[in-house]
């Protein structure tokens, strides 16, 4: 299953990568090749398609790098806040004279 994981993970990133870099920041981007079906809306459906799946991309990311953290997360040491706030024993220290 990690190795399954981590590759899903994987994928994603590099779909998610590729919509992003398919975008045109001044609205522009792969729906620049469409100029014929601007006056049908072909370009508006575009930007639309590309909006929406950086945003389940980035949801779908998201929600497997939490997975994955609770998969590989370490059940063997104890990493709780109490063990990172007991205070050590106290040592006596040697009397002044």
């Amino acid at each position: 299953m990690g190795y399954f994981l981590m590759v899903v993970i994987l994928i994603v990133c590099v779909m998610l990568g590729v919509v992003i870099l398919v975008q045109n920041p001044k609205g522009g981007g792969l729906a620049t090749g469409f100029q014929g079906a601007s006056q049908m809306g072909g370009v508006q459906k575009t930007t639309d398609f590309l909006v929406k799946a950086t945003w389940y991309l980035t949801g779908a990311l998201f929600i497997l790098c939490i997975v994955a953290g609770v998969y590989f997360g370490n059940a063997q040491q104890e990493t709780g806040i109490e063990s990172r706030t007991a205070m050590p024993p106290a040592t006596s220290a040697p009397a002044a004279e």
